[in-house]
């Protein structure tokens, strides 16, 4: 005897949640369909009717949403947010960025420096980002071998 059935949400849900954790890395429609245990044509169509864009949509969203957060508070560049969020490329990230905000991501930034927003320095953003990086306090020092 089996148990219920599983509704489909909670399959491509994994997938989402896959999607908002990895977005910066590169996620293929089979990784995305894999998370939800569907073929990859079931699974895109199965996303769109669920969450109302295409599994691709939704990351490209996920990553300029991100980028705006970094625009606002982050000192660094473009081209380093633009690679930070998962882009390949600065010409297709500006133009996805300016179909989905409205505005260049320079603009963008421009009108939210001019409200004083505090910026973090680049090279903590980078370090946060890292995953297994280590600060100098918390490494253990390397052996040294004695003649």
């Amino acid at each position: 005897m089996s148990g219920p059935a599983v509704p489909a949400v909670f399959h491509l849900r994994r997938a989402r949640d896959l999607i908002d954790r990895h977005y910066a890395e590169p996620l293929d429609l089979d990784a995305m369909a894999r998370a939800a245990g569907f073929s990859r044509y079931h699974f895109a169509r199965g996303f769109r009717a669920a969450y109302g864009e295409t599994p691709g949509q939704y990351l490209t969203r996920r990553r300029v949403e991100r980028a705006q957060d970094l625009l606002r508070s982050a000192n660094l560049t473009v081209t380093e947010i633009c690679y930070l969020v998962g882009f390949s490329s600065l010409g297709s990230f500006s133009a996805r960025f300016s179909e989905l905000v409205g505005a260049s991501p320079t603009a963008y930034r421009t009108v939210h420096a001019e409200r004083g927003a505090p910026r973090v320095p680049g090279c903590f953003v980078m370090a946060w980002g890292r995953p297994g990086a280590t600060t100098a306090s918390t490494e253990k020092p390397a052996a040294v071998e004695r003649p």
